[in-house]
């Protein structure tokens, strides 16, 4: 469950392992950083409710040194909220603060009505962003992770507004994009996974539109080789190579 970072600049974040419900715990992350020294490891969703109201925040919210850089990402759509739990989660020392939404679980999406669905309402988004941010700290970087679209709100004109408004009047500089589409009603969350297509090629057009920002590649990684030709792809178009260049991306 990998991502490719593909970022305007220069390329200080390269792989990431990103959060999935009941396997980036704790244990997990250590295993992974076994593995490499140089991998983004991100926690489990946090939901904010549950960092401001746990008596146990150790149990959520701790981790051991030797596992930086760590990204926490954290569940919710009230700024209030997010903003308390941001301050919270802040002394813990997270490398990053990111905001899900793109979950396609109806616990998240649906009754929770944060993770995916939250792409519907970018304004909402933007302004949670800047609770977090406030929250976290002015040295402390924040970032949106996201699908390409919901349901019928699927097109690139939708993707791009959410994307301009959440980084102009959120302060978001950093988007992780999952390159499919979700669909709330029919598809499973594993089938949100699997189902739609891969859509690579618009984050290649984010970047292109949006050279002053950052985005990370999500979906479809299931190897470390496929990580290298997305990397490669990536260096590829920052130095002018034409696409279909580097094989298999």
């Amino acid at each position: 469950y990998s991502a490719a970072a593909c970022t305007a600049g220069h390329l200080t974040k390269h792989i990431f392992v990103v959060r999935r419900m009941d396997w980036t715990d704790v244990h997990f992350r250590q295993l992974a950083r076994i593995i490499s020294k140089r991998t983004w490891l991100w926690t489990e969703m946090v939901v904010d409710k549950t960092i401001i109201h746990s008596p146990f925040l150790d149990k959520h919210l701790w981790f051991p040194p030797e596992q930086h850089p760590i990204v926490l990402q954290l569940g919710g759509s009230d700024p209030e909220l997010l903003l308390q739990a941001s301050k919270i989660a802040a002394r813990y020392g997270y490398d990053e603060f990111n905001l899900n939404c793109g979950c396609p679980s109806d616990r998240v999406a649906g009754a929770g009505c944060f993770g995916a669905a939250m792409m519907l309402q970018p304004e909402l988004v933007a302004d949670c962003m800047a609770a977090v941010a406030a929250g976290a700290g002015p040295n402390t970087p924040v970032s949106v992770k996201c699908r390409l679209g919901v349901d019928d709100a699927d097109s690139y004109e939708q993707l791009h507004s959410f994307v301009s408004i959440v980084s102009s009047r959120g302060g978001v500089k950093n988007f992780i994009i999952h390159t499919r589409k979700c669909l709330l009603r029919g598809l499973s969350p594993a089938q949100n996974r699997t189902v739609p297509p891969l859509r690579h090629d618009w984050v290649w057009s984010l970047k292109r539109d949006f050279p002053h920002l950052s985005f990370q590649l999500n979906g479809g990684i299931l190897s470390s080789h496929a990580a290298r030709q997305i990397l490669d792809y990536d260096a590829a178009q920052q130095h002018g190579v034409p696409a279909g260049a580097v094989d298999g991306v």
